[in-house]
């Protein structure tokens, strides 16, 4: 009876240490904490996450700061007791910055699932530090529909002379045609990228242009184009439904205003063909079109500053759990196609195929060969901060249009720059 006793014992003390192991093997399947760059996204990226955590019993958790704020709260995170394992790069110096966190990714399963190179950045010592993970135009988004109306055609216009005379109609008359020429693209957090970063996007590339293209972040930057991006600026913001200095204020809801027929023109990229398209059947995207000579053969602005990235000072199974899931992302075919519908392609094998009208027509919108306008912006030093300062700068001339103001606004894009170049580099 003893022995009985004692070997029940021993039988139950291996039951209990070997539920404890099944504990155990089931709490090392890691986890996921993906901070989110895009805010347009978090949405999608919510249901996705909810999606995946009730399939595959894996927790994945998404955080979107906001608008403006990403750099500061990822190196707050990164620096947290629960630090993120899966974050966003925007472009080569971003590696630089962050190198230290950065997982090698050669040998992931979604390094597997790459279509093409062009969207990977490496290290210096040719580690695969972040993949890109979507490629997005922007540029002036039409309803070619009301420009009919006003007997005009958007193939018409193909360059900066014919895109003013369209709009400045447009605005002189809004009142008896019952829309007006830009939608309200206002300077709070959510929408003054639309400025800062894509419309001068176009100076950055001409000047890129003249320098043979940037292989790095440059120095400096000469302004040499801040002329041509004038053009454009003067002629969006006084020629919206809300006036410049109400700009500022904010409040206003251009995407709405656009599907509601108010405006013919609207501000933004790719990412927002899934919203428009029900709302505006024919909606095109034209480029920035700003004063350069030769410009009637312009594309649109086309890239991405868009980079996954794997914290790799996290545990190898919070690591092989992100990798696992961002795979389960591009490959499976529901997720997929609910991410490509927002963000328009995704460079990956086994991705859903893009419907996205906007892109598919980025490079070749009349079936001529036309230049890509290439995401010059991805560049920009310290851009929360850069963007932010030009912000405010462009915000004082909105209230005062002056010489002496817009001298202040190429003090923020160009001085600036090499400023906030210099402070990343000390």
């Amino acid at each position: 009876m003893k022995v009985k006793r004692i070997l029940a014992a021993v039988l139950a003390a291996m039951m209990i240490i070997s539920l404890v192991a099944c504990g155990s093997s089931s709490s090392t399947k890691g986890s996921v904490y993906w901070l989110n760059f895009k805010p347009e996204l978090d949405s999608t990226l919510q249901q996705l996450a909810k999606k995946y955590t009730e399939a595959k019993k894996i927790d994945v958790k998404v955080v979107t700061p906001e608008s403006g704020t990403y750099d500061t709260t990822l190196a707050q995170e990164l620096n947290s007791k629960n630090p993120p394992t899966m974050f966003v790069l925007n472009n080569a110096q971003d590696v630089d910055k962050w190198q230290e966190y950065t997982a090698d990714l050669k040998e992931t399963s979604i390094a597997r699932e790459i279509k093409s190179d062009e969207y990977s950045l490496y290290d210096d010592a040719g580690k695969l530090a972040a993949i890109g993970y979507c490629y997005e135009c922007c540029g002036i988004i039409v309803n070619s529909d009301l420009l009919k109306m006003i007997e005009y055609k958007v193939e018409d216009i193909k360059n900066f002379d014919k895109l003013k005379e369209v709009v400045e109609y447009i605005h002189k008359n809004a009142s008896w045609l019952g829309f007006d020429a830009f939608a309200s693209t206002d300077f709070d957090s959510d929408n003054s990228w639309k400025y800062t970063a894509h419309m001068a996007n176009l100076e950055y590339f001409y000047e890129e242009r003249d320098m043979s293209g940037w292989d790095e972040c440059p120095e400096s930057i000469k302004g040499t184009y801040m002329d041509k991006y004038k053009n454009l600026y003067d002629l969006v913001i006084n020629n919206s439904i809300a006036k410049p200095e109400d700009l500022n204020k904010g409040g206003h809801d251009a995407e709405e205003e656009f599907k509601a027929l108010g405006a013919a023109f609207y501000l933004n990229g790719s990412w927002s063909y899934a919203s428009v398209k029900d709302s505006i059947k024919n909606a095109v995207m034209i480029p920035y079109y700003c004063g350069m000579e030769g410009e009637e053969k312009a594309g649109l602005c086309y890239g991405t500053e868009n980079y996954w990235a794997v914290n790799g000072k996290v545990s190898e199974e919070d690591r092989k759990a992100t990798t696992d899931f961002m795979t389960w992302l591009v490959s499976n075919e529901e997720a997929s196609a609910a991410l490509v519908e927002q963000l328009g392609v995704m460079p990956f094998k086994n991705a859903a195929a893009s419907k996205n009208g906007f892109l598919n027509n980025a490079t070749t919108p009349s079936g001529i060969q036309y230049y890509v306008m290439d995401w010059a912006a991805r560049y920009q030093p310290d851009k929360d901060n850069y963007r932010a300062e030009l912000t405010e700068a462009l915000k004082a001339y909105n209230e005062d249009q002056t010489d002496e103001k817009w001298n202040k606004v190429k003090t923020a894009f160009v001085d600036g720059w090499a400023k906030h170049y210099k402070a990343e580099h000390e």
